[in-house]
């Protein structure tokens, strides 16, 4: 009788999760999911879950504890620098009930996720107590051990080997309820023998592509907190950066990774000029080799003697990252809007009316437009200019579904380019600066108010501290990822400060 009204009551959750299928698989959950079963009849399933989807995983024997090998973001991009994998913990919720908790744990290259005067301390663990009786082949029996915390998974994990090894830097580990509810929606019908269980949510697939990935097989990174909510088809959702950091670009990458995994497709719209659409279509569309970058580095953009930041190191790392994503058959796209012949107004009205013929050209994409902050503002004038109507405004009247998100950060530095140090206004100095935020945590996320502030902006988009990126010609014409340069860049006018 009880299976049978536990059957019942699943069947009734499959139809619940149907009618939210988008929302459901790309907003994080804010509950655990809860198994109707005992955790050693869930456990052989959930192993099982990861063998069917290609993530290979260690065991701990005689406890259900599992960590898969490490995965690089964006299916082995040879400049994402992130590496994540899966700490995943069987826990006893009664006698007949159980659940999962997921970690994921991230590693880089670099110092972005390490705290002030923290060194991790890597080691290798055997046992971990769950609090379930069973904590290692050194464990007594029944002996009651001290349940963990996510801190203490840090002791646990191996350091990465063969092919994915590298020097860690810096990491974090974070629970990840999205990746329990996917295990969940899988495994669940499984072990109610549900015949009528939900497919799996399929990734989407570019029009061109033969083939494309599970929703699996994709490493996109944490999943960003909010992101759910915004990211619908016909959105046009606009992020005011500070240009010239590491991390804006990143976010950018790792929003058009979930977003397309979960079954939408994404249009990256970029402040390039518009000369340049063609070198980025043939990038896109090419195999990432050095000649391909040469042909996108060609143009005077990347070469400008005045460099922004919109020609950074890591906004050159993100167009490989979302070419990766396509080569793999994610229908990733990427318009350029910029329009610098034009000035004041004229530009800004040029820009919105590039970007409106592509939103009604494709009304079924996400759209994730990035623009320094003046430009995606949704209110009419500036401190010097109250008549100024930004891009972000008329895109507002044109379109039905826009949302502008302000830059938040914590301290640290970004490139950029202002009036130089003597004062000179026919010049600019650009280089590394200091800049103040606010700590609001490590995680990214998207945060929205009930009303717009004074500068037409709907909410912030959280990056965590931020680090400067130099611009890309200054790593070399052979492309992110490869050390060295065939031709360094030298600017034959203008004063460039050199990154400290």
């Amino acid at each position: 009788m009880r299976s049978v009204l536990y059957a019942v009551l699943l069947l009734s959750t499959w139809v619940g999760l149907g009618c939210a299928a988008h929302r459901s698989d790309l907003e994080i959950p804010d509950r655990e999911a809860i198994y109707d079963r005992p955790l050693d009849e869930m456990w052989p399933e959930v192993r099982e879950f990861f063998t069917r989807n290609k993530l290979p995983f260690r065991e701990d024997r005689g406890s259900q504890v599992l960590e898969t090998e490490w995965r690089q973001e964006f299916g082995g991009s040879k400049v994402a620098g992130f590496f994540h994998r899966y700490m995943v913990v069987g826990r006893k919720e009664t006698p007949t009930s159980s659940k999962l908790q997921i970690f994921r744990i991230t590693k880089s290259r670099n110092k972005a996720l390490q705290n002030p005067a923290v060194q991790l301390d890597w080691g290798v663990g055997r046992g971990i107590g769950i609090g379930d009786g069973s904590n290692g082949p050194e464990a007594t029996p029944g002996e009651s051990v001290v349940q963990t915390t996510t801190e203490d998974w840090e002791e646990v994990i191996a350091e990465p080997r063969g092919e994915n090894a590298f020097f860690a830097e810096s990491g974090q580990a974070q629970r990840d309820l999205l990746m329990e509810w996917r295990v969940f929606r899988e495994v669940a019908p499984k072990l109610a023998k549900e015949e009528n269980a939900p497919k799996q949510v399929q990734v989407a697939k570019a029009p061109t592509a033969k083939d494309a990935p599970s929703q699996m097989s994709i490493e996109c990174g944490l999943p960003i907190i909010g992101l759910g909510k915004k990211a619908k088809p016909g959105t046009v959702m606009m992020l005011g950066e500070l240009h010239g950091t590491q991390e804006v670009p990143r976010f950018v990458a790792q929003t058009s990774c979930q977003v397309t995994v979960a079954g939408t497709p994404v249009t990256v719209g970029l402040e390039i000029p518009l000369e340049n659409q063609g070198r980025v279509d043939a990038f896109l569309d090419s195999q990432g080799e050095e000649g391909d970058w040469l042909k996108l580095m060609e143009s005077p953009f990347w070469r400008s003697p005045y460099p922004d930041g919109r020609g950074s190191e890591a906004m050159a790392n993100m167009l490989e990252q979302l070419r990766q994503l396509r080569s793999q058959g994610l229908d990733v796209d990427v318009v350029v809007f910029d329009h610098p012949k034009a000035n004041g107004q004229q530009r800004e009205d040029a820009m919105a009316a590039t970007l409106v013929h592509q939103v009604e050209s494709a009304p079924k994409r996400f759209y994730v437009v990035l623009s320094g902050n003046i430009h995606s503002r949704t209110k009419k004038g500036l401190p010097w200019n109250k008549d100024h109507r930004p891009m972000g405004l008329l895109l507002k009247e044109k379109l039905d579904d826009v949302v502008a998100l302000d830059m938040a950060y914590d301290s640290g530095t970004a490139w950029i380019c202002s009036v130089d140090s003597q004062g000179k206004r026919d010049r600019l100095d650009c280089g590394v600066r200091e800049t103040k935020g606010k700590n609001n945590g490590d995680r990214y996320f998207v945060h929205t108010w009930d009303s717009v502030n004074s500068e037409g902006y709907h909410g912030v988009f959280y990056v965590g501290s931020v680090n400067a990126s130099a611009p890309a010609i200054r790593v070399g014409d052979s492309g992110p990822g490869k050390e060295g340069s065939k031709n360094p860049f030298t600017p034959e006018t203008g004063k460039v400060a050199s990154s400290r």
